[in-house]
């Protein structure tokens, strides 16, 4: 591993935690560092890419395939939150700091996620000096990646969509991916890591490097993606329950029932 390229990502992602912090600070709202998570990647990847001096078909690759990523991910999260207020994780934990979470955010929100950005991009850092040629590997994690890309991506535009028709305010999303699991934008956020690891890390024969993808995936189904979201929909959605009864918490699998049009009950005694 390249310790001076990863020194200098170190440095490019304080210069932006920083900056982001002291907007919130202004601003009141520590939201503004999600819509940076996907770009953070892309910058890094960038840093990695324009800092070896021959840089390798596969760390332009990575780049290309992040960037593409990354800005989707940030144009989403940035155009959901316009007209709304402050993240209830963020403004919970406002609540309970009080008046020091100014300073705490700075170690807390903006710190920690910046030290996920570092290690979690660890096939982007590998994989930009990398002298091997792309072969039948690499095609197969940029179809992982592919794959998981749509996944994400079709599954926020269909929840995109359904926020957006006042009937379904209060209900929760049962078609289309949704119908297969309940966190399937999460599922395809995993998926594509996987599969930027198995170009970056496996095709360079650096294994050790599934820590970024491993890690992305245990936030997401353990700490801040499944857990948090549940909490909130249980207590938002009446039909949630019913809903996460018979659909798949993570992995795409049918559903025990079809939810999206259930079975009539049979009419019991006799009619009048």
């Amino acid at each position: 591993m390249n310790f001076q390229m990863l020194g200098l990502g170190a440095i490019v992602i304080v210069a932006c935690m920083l900056s982001l912090w002291l907007i919130s600070v202004n601003k009141r709202d520590a939201s503004i560092i999600d819509a940076f998570w996907g770009p953070g990647f892309a910058i890094l990847a960038w840093t990695y890419a324009l800092s070896t001096e021959t840089l390798s078909n596969r760390g332009l690759l990575l780049a290309i395939l992040v960037t593409i990523w990354g800005l989707r991910l940030g144009v989403h999260i940035a155009a959901r939150g316009i007209g709304e207020s402050e993240d209830y994780r963020y403004a919970r934990m406002r609540s309970a700091w009080g008046e020091r979470f100014w300073w705490v955010s700075l170690l807390t929100v903006f710190g920690f996620q910046g030290l996920l950005l570092l290690t979690i991009s660890l096939p982007l850092l590998v994989s930009a000096s990398s002298p091997e040629p792309l072969g039948i590997i690499d095609f197969a994690g940029v179809l992982v990646f592919t794959l998981g890309f749509t996944f994400e991506a079709v599954s926020d535009f269909q929840l995109t969509q359904f926020k957006s028709k006042p009937d379904n305010r209060g209900t929760t999303l049962r078609t289309g991916l949704w119908r297969y699991t309940r966190h399937p934008n999460y599922f395809g956020d995993a998926l594509l890591w996987w599969g930027l690891f198995v170009v970056g890390g496996m095709a360079t024969d650096s294994l050790w490097t599934a820590i970024s993808p491993a890690l992305m995936t245990l936030f997401l189904i353990k700490v801040s993606g499944v857990p948090l979201t549940e909490d909130r929909l249980r207590s938002t959605r009446s039909d949630f329950a019913a809903y996460a009864a018979v659909t798949s918490t993570f992995l795409p699998w049918p559903p025990k029932v079809d939810v999206a049009k259930p079975k009539p009950t049979p009419l019991m005694g006799r009619r009048s």
